[in-house]
């Protein structure tokens, strides 16, 4: 059943009897785990077709990186990253989502296939953004966002982390919804990482029952990010690289799916997929 562990369902979008698993494509020089490997259009487009036959339900496409520290990109240059890929991916028949802060890309990136944004900021960083969603009518995920990466690490102070992330979610959820977009087309996603520190992104994953009590389906996005790499390294030590936290990952996308998420967004996805239909299995037999 699509509901499974009242895991939801997101309108517009196809219906999965478990955990989905959403492929990363970074069209970015500079993205933290794999900037400038599928820089190029035909690399890009060649990357998320591999994706989704190592078992991708759907490819989230973004032009501009959101690491810690990082600088934007021209809204130009991120529209001729993205928009290309997309338009390719999409005549393959690849179910598509757009990642980025910028109005005026996800509308071209909708026209071009995509049917879900994915905006960091839930819609803050562009007060265009909740107009052309609503009018576009489709789905769109409302991460927890503190500010652009460039000051996002002083933004990481909390009392209780998860009681304060609710709250602010449910804060900008009201605000999306007065915009004008369908509550049945929200997403919500805690933003590991995005002014956080390693605490506070174990604690929410920890915590993942409280913030699906805010009604709406669940996205986690813990992907090589930075509280994998000191919880491998232990205390003291030095984080190993991006790339050699997939194992971690697949391991956060089985415990986010037993949580009852709605999907996990990884960059290397045979081993989560694999995760969360083992996950998947073991709730079937319970």
């Amino acid at each position: 059943m699509s509901t499974l562990r009242g895991r939801g369902t997101v309108r517009g979008l196809p219906e999965w009897d478990r955990c989905a698993v959403m492929g990363v494509v970074n069209v970015t020089p500079d993205s933290f785990s794999d900037g400038g490997h599928w820089f190029d259009t035909t690399a890009a487009i060649k990357h998320g077709l591999e994706l989704a036959a190592e078992g991708a339900d759907l490819i989230d496409v973004g032009g501009e990186s959101t690491r810690p520290g990082a600088s934007r990109v021209d809204e130009a240059e991120e529209l001729r990253r993205v928009v290309p890929v997309v338009r390719g991916l999409a005549s393959e028949g690849v179910t598509l989502s757009v990642d980025t802060m910028r109005a005026r890309v996800a509308d071209q990136a909708v026209a071009a296939g995509a049917v879900l944004v994915n905006d960091v900021s839930g819609g803050l960083a562009d007060p265009d953004m909740i107009p052309v969603v609503a009018a576009a009518d489709v789905p769109f995920v409302v991460m927890h966002w503190r500010g652009f990466s460039e000051s996002m690490n002083s933004r990481a102070v909390y009392e209780d982390v998860v009681a304060e992330v609710v709250a602010e979610l449910r804060e900008r959820m009201d605000a999306v919804i007065g915009g004008g977009v369908s509550p049945e087309k929200l997403v919500i996603d805690p933003g590991l990482g995005f002014a956080k520190d390693a605490a506070h992104d174990l604690s929410l994953v920890a915590h993942l029952a409280r913030l699906r009590e805010l009604g709406r389906p669940l996205l986690v996005a813990a992907s090589r990010k930075r509280f994998l790499g000191h919880v491998l390294a232990g205390d003291g030590a030095a984080p190993p690289p991006a790339r050699e936290r997939d194992a971690a990952t697949a391991a956060i996308s089985a415990l986010s799916a037993n949580a009852g998420a709605w999907a996990v967004r990884v960059h290397a996805v045979r081993a989560t997929a694999d995760a969360v239909r083992v996950a998947r299995a073991v709730e079937g037999a319970a």
